[in-house]
């Protein structure tokens, strides 16, 4: 990849959306990891104003941290950036008292806290006038499609969603982000115990990146290691499970000779 072209492109591919939909700038959720964090520079290039914000929900301690530092990191080098903390936790622990304990489990409320900062974005785009930047990358949106339905999929434009992880990672380095989020393991944020997205999948972003060209590539399974049949199982089995976010919603259309 041709990192600082690549670079231009989406940054000036951002000012022409930015200018045609007659809107001032950017709203970025910045979590402390290197999708949030390349999102939010490459926006911060654009020289439109960018709210950077850091929603914590019964955050681990490092990852708000991370997100802060970032947050700062940007406000230094770009004077059109404005960071925004707002904890969360007092409104979802007000959902949590409100929803009945028998569909409280895990994922459900895993998924509730990611909807929950979704709303609060769109509250501040839309009061500033402005657009909810995605920061979703190719293998997550378009392969496993790992975010959460109206949560981190609910954004009005995703500027690194042609990018596999590993070229979020180069841009990363190219932009000088700071090494604390460069070398973070990748992480929703989302659960208690602060478990990883590896952990969470069964496959590293590295295999899912393999797994995903090799799909595309249509060759033949014969002479794939076992372990690289079994990444290849676990790709198939989130694309399949969650096809339903990567497609347009489903709509009845009535036949001509019922109208």
């Amino acid at each position: 990849m041709q990192v600082e072209p690549v670079i231009d492109y989406i940054v000036g591919w951002l000012e022409d959306y930015c200018r045609d939909a007659r809107m001032e700038g950017f709203v970025v959720g910045v979590s402390g990891g290197i999708d949030s964090a390349v999102t939010s520079t490459l926006c911060a290039k654009t020289q439109r104003a960018v709210l950077a914000l850091n929603l914590p929900i019964y955050q681990d301690s490092r990852q708000a941290s991370l997100a802060a530092e970032h947050i700062q990191w940007l406000e230094k080098r770009f004077p059109n950036v404005k960071g925004v903390f707002l904890d969360l936790t007092p409104v979802f622990e007000s959902i949590e008292k409100t929803l009945p304990d028998g569909i409280q489990d895990g994922l459900t409320m895993a998924n509730t806290r990611s909807r929950l900062r979704m709303l609060t974005l769109y509250a501040f785009a839309g009061h500033h006038r402005m657009l909810v930047a995605g920061t979703g990358n190719r293998v997550e949106d378009f392969g496993v499609g790992f975010f959460t339905k109206y949560g981190d999929g609910g954004v009005d434009l995703s500027p690194i969603a042609d990018l596999m992880k590993s070229e979020v990672y180069e841009i990363g380095r190219s932009l000088d982000v700071i090494e604390g989020v460069l070398n973070a393991p990748p992480t929703d944020g989302l659960w208690p115990d602060n478990r990883s997205d590896e952990q969470q999948i069964g496959a590293s972003y590295d295999e899912l990146e393999w797994a995903m060209r090799f799909d595309e590539s249509l060759k033949d399974e014969g002479g794939l290691s076992g372990r690289e049949k079994e990444v290849l199982s676990i790709y198939r089995k989130y694309r399949q499970a969650n096809r339903h976010k990567m497609t347009p919603i489903p709509a009845a259309v009535i036949p001509k000779t019922l109208r």
